[in-house]
C-alpha cells in the first residue's frame, strides 16, 4: 500500500531527515572525542582511526544489500529495524570495557546507519514527485550537515564534562524519536521489486572484496596488506562477473554500463569523500595535539564547515530543481579541492585566521556538490531500483571515507610508524597532514572532471 498525502510526505521527510541527522552527529562527535579514547585505551594512531574506519567499513559492506532488500520487502521495514539495531549499539558502546570492544559496538553501529541511510533517500524519492525531489533531498542533506555542524561542539562538550561515553548515550533518546515517528506517523509501504529474490551470493563476494581491500590497505606497504589489496581487486572482478549472470542481481550492473549520468554522478560522488571526509579527523587531532587546544574548542572551530554546508545545502538543493546539477557540482568540487591544498600549508605557526576561512571554504563546496549530485543519481533510474541507487550512492560515500581515512593512516605509517601522537613526534605527524591533504585535493579535483564528463539530467 501506498500513501503519498501531503502529510505522508511531511512523515517521510521527518523520519528520513530525523535518520540522516543521527549517523553524522555520532560521527563528527566521535572525531573530537578521539584523544580521549585513545588515552583511556592507550591506542596507537593506527588503531585508534580503527574507531572511525570500523564504522565506515561495516557501513559500504552491507549497504548495497540492505537497499537491495528495502526494494524487495519495504523500504520503511528495513528503516525501521535499522533505528533499533542503532539504539542498541550506542548503549553497548557506552559501556565498552576496551578499545577492540568499542570498535566492535561500532561495526554493529555501521550495520545499524547502512539500514538507515540506505533506505532513508529511497523513501524521500518514493514519495515527492521528481519536481520537488531537489528541495527535499537538500533537507536532508541539510540535516546531515546539522549533525556535523553540532556534532564537534556537543562531541567536545560532552567529552569535557562527562567523559566519551556520554556521547553514545546522548544517540539513544534520539533514536527513540525518529523510531516512534516511523512506528506512528509514517503510513504505507514501499517495495517496487517485490516478489524478486536477494542475491546472497553476490553479497557475500562483495562484502569479502570490501573487507580484503580496506583492510589491505590499511596495512601498506607491508606484503600481507599488497596481497589483501590484490584479493580484494579480484573479488570486485568476480562480483561484477557474477552479478551479469544472475537474473536478480543485488546490484545491476547494468546501471554503470548503460548509464552514463548514474556511473559518472557516483564516481564523483566517490572521488569528494576520498577527498573531503578526513578532514574533520585530521583537523582535530592536529588542534588538539599541536595547537593545544581542549575538545570544546576544537569542536567550536569544525564547527566552521559543516555549519556552512547546513546553510547552503537546503539552497542549494531547490536551486538543483532548475539548473543542470553538473553546473552547480562540478564548482563544489572545484572549490573543496582548492580548500584542501590551502589546508596543505598548514604549520605549527597556523593561525585560526587561516584555518577558519579554509574550513568555510571546504563547507561551502561540499555543499554545492551534495544536493546536485544526489539528485542527478536519484533522478536517473527508475522506481524500483530507488532502494539500490541509494545504497549504492551512500556507498560511494562509504567507500570514499574509508579511501580518505586509509590515506590518513598510510601517511601515519609512512611518516611516523605506530606510536602514540606525542610533542617528539609532532613535526612527523605534521608532514603526514600536509601530505594527506596533497592527496586528498587531488582526488577532489578528478571528481570534478568526472562530473564535467557526465552530461546533462534534463
Amino acid at each position: 500500500m501506498k500513501s503519498d498525502s501531503g502529510s505522508n510526505k511531511m512523515a517521510a521527510l521527518v523520519v528520513a531527515t530525523g535518520g540522516s541527522f543521527l549517523t553524522p552527529l555520532m560521527g563528527s562527535s566521535m572525531n573530537i572525542a578521539l584523544p580521549s579514547i585513545g588515552q583511556e585505551f592507550s591506542m596507537d594512531a593506527v588503531l585508534l582511526s580503527w574507531v572511525t574506519t570500523s564504522y565506515i567499513l561495516a557501513t559500504a559492506v552491507v549497504l548495497i544489500p540492505f537497499g537491495r532488500l528495502a526494494d524487495i520487502y519495504g523500504r520503511k521495514r528495513i528503516f525501521t529495524y535499522g533505528i533499533w539495531i542503532y539504539i542498541v549499539a550506542n548503549i553497548l558502546a557506552a559501556i565498552s570495557p576496551s578499545g577492540v570492544v568499542l570498535i566492535s559496538c561500532r561495526v554493529l553501529l555501521g550495520i545499524g546507519g547502512a539500514m538507515i541511510f540506505g533506505t532513508g533517500v529511497a523513501i524521500l524519492t518514493s514519495v515527492f514527485p521528481a519536481g520537488e525531489r531537489g528541495r527535499v533531498l537538500g533537507i536532508n542533506i541539510g540535516a546531515i550537515y546539522l549533525g556535523l555542524s553540532i556534532g564537534p561542539f556537543v562531541g567536545g562538550f560532552l567529552t569535557q564534562h562527562f567523559g566519551w561515553r556520554s556521547i553514545f548515550l546522548v544517540n539513544v533518546p534520539l533514536g527513540l524519536i525518529v523510531a516512534g515517528a516511523v512506528l506512528w506517523k509514517l503510513k504505507g509501504e514501499w517495495a517496487e521489486a517485490k516478489g524478486e529474490k536477494l542475491d546472497i551470493n553476490g553479497g557475500i563476494i562483495y562484502g569479502l572484496a570490501i573487507v580484503a581491500l580496506i583492510y589491505g590497505l590499511s596495512l601498506l606497504p607491508a606484503i600481507r596488506g599488497i596481497l589483501l589489496v590484490a584479493m580484494g581487486i579480484l573479488g570486485f572482478s568476480a562480483f561484477v562477473k557474477w552479478e551479469m549472470r544472475v537474473k536478480y542481481p543485488v546490484l545491476d550492473i547494468g546501471l554503470f554500463r548503460h548509464n552514463r549520468l548514474f556511473a559518472l554522478s557516483n564516481l564523483a560522488a566517490l572521488f569528494n569523500y576520498s577527498g573531503a571526509f578526513a578532514a574533520a579527523f585530521l583537523l582535530s587531532l592536529y588542534l588538539q595535539y599541536v595547537k593545544g587546544l581542549n575538545p570544546q574548542d576544537a569542536g567550536l572551530i569544525l564547527v566552521c564547515m559543516p555549519a556552512v554546508q547546513c546553510i547552503l545545502a537546503p539552497l542549494v538543493g531547490r536551486l538543483s530543481d532548475r539548473i543542470e546539477p553538473r553546473i552547480i557540482s562540478s564548482a563544489g568540487l572545484a572549490l573543496t579541492s582548492s580548500a584542501l591544498f590551502s589546508l596543505s600549508l598548514l604549520t605549527e605557526t597556523t593561525t585560526l585566521r587561516f584555518i577558519i576561512p579554509s574550513l568555510m571554504l571546504l563547507g561551502s563546496g561540499i555543499a554545492l556538490f551534495a544536493s546536485p549530485n544526489q539528485n542527478a543519481i536519484m533522478s536517473s533510474v527508475s522506481k524500483r531500483s530507488y532502494g539500490v541507487a541509494s545504497g549504492t550512492l551512500a556507498t560511494m560515500r562509504q567507500i570514499g571515507m574509508m579511501f580518505s581515512m586509509v590515506t590518513a593512516m598510510l601517511m601515519f605509517t609512512a611518516y611516523m610508524g605506530r606510536v602514540q601522537i606525542t610533542p617528539e613526534y609532532y613535526p612527523l605527524f605534521l608532514r603526514s597532514v600536509k601530505a594527506a591533504f596533497v592527496v586528498f585535493s587531488g582526488a577532489c579535483f578528478g571528481g570534478m572532471v568526472a562530473s564535467l564528463a557526465r552530461g546533462r539530467m534534463r
